[in-house]
């Protein structure tokens, strides 16, 4: 039977399903239990955050069990990925988006969804990692993407620094991306971020750009509460305390804090209509 809003029971079905997928990853490999647990709390949080930015936005009830569909199944692929690759890089192994679309149609997961719905769903997960979102997409994907992609920053956020703040020293290559951790800042990643745009990955040189990539995924926040949600955390805050101190640094800071204070007071906000 096919229902064309997501309701209680099948939002609770849907939860079942991924937590009895996620428990065939569940290994007695310290690394790998790691991860796999790393990205199941992440799905769960991820959830969290994107019905509180839509509560605060209006959503409907409906909205909302979409919403929480949508983020729960955004990084389905993540787990095969890294149980056959070792890694979260997409360019050492498959389109973990991707991949994750193939995996809720092999297994059926969305099958009690209408297709209009099931097809939002699948095209939420195909587009939530992408660099830019494809334009001639209908004005419901966009925004329940748009709304998918700031859920996902703030929970990445609090895991990196969660992770930055950690004194034991030990480190995870799977969130470091294996990037080397040298004292420099690259010059295409200190231009990118001086000039208003989000850091390419093939600027990428060691572990401090990657940090300066994370802050500077604000220029792609699309909600008010999210930027808010940005500031009351101090996230960027605790990222930069986890750089070296210098010129570039500071004049990088200086912007990015000054964009997310004037765009959090309301400059820019996204809805349905």
């Amino acid at each position: 039977m096919k229902n064309e809003n997501p309701g209680p029971s099948i939002l609770e079905d849907m939860k079942k399903w991924f937590n009895d997928y996620v428990q065939t990853f569940k290994s007695d490999d310290t690394d790998l239990q790691q991860n796999i647990t790393l990205k199941e709390e992440h799905s769960k949080r991820v959830c969290k955050e994107i019905l509180d930015i839509g509560g605060k936005i209006g959503l409907s009830d409906e909205e909302l069990a979409l919403a929480e569909i949508i983020a729960l199944f955004h990084d389905i692929g993540r787990f095969e990925q890294y149980a056959r690759y070792r890694t979260f890089v997409d360019q050492a192994s498959v389109n973990h988006a991707e991949f994750g679309v193939e995996i809720l149609k092999e297994n059926g997961v969305l099958d009690s969804l209408d297709e209009p719905t099931r097809d939002l769903v699948l095209k939420t997960t195909l587009y939530h990692n992408r660099a830019a979102l494809p334009q001639e997409e209908s004005k419901t994907c966009l925004f329940f993407t748009r709304l998918l992609r700031d859920a996902d920053k703030l929970d990445i956020w609090r895991v990196v620094t969660d992770y930055y703040s950690l004194s034991s020293g030990k480190r995870n290559e799977a969130i470091e991306l294996g990037l080397p951790d040298t004292p420099e800042i690259s010059e295409d990643v200190y231009r990118d971020l001086m000039e208003g745009r989000i850091v390419s990955i093939n600027h990428l040189k060691n572990l401090n750009d990657f940090k300066l990539l994370q802050i500077g995924w604000v220029y792609d926040v699309n909600f008010v509460p999210t930027f808010q949600s940005v500031r009351e955390r101090g996230y960027l805050e605790m990222i930069r305390d986890a750089l070296p101190e210098s010129d570039k640094t500071e004049m990088i800071f200086s912007v990015i804090l000054s964009y997310v204070k004037k765009m959090s007071n309301g400059v820019r906000s996204s809805n349905l209509t």
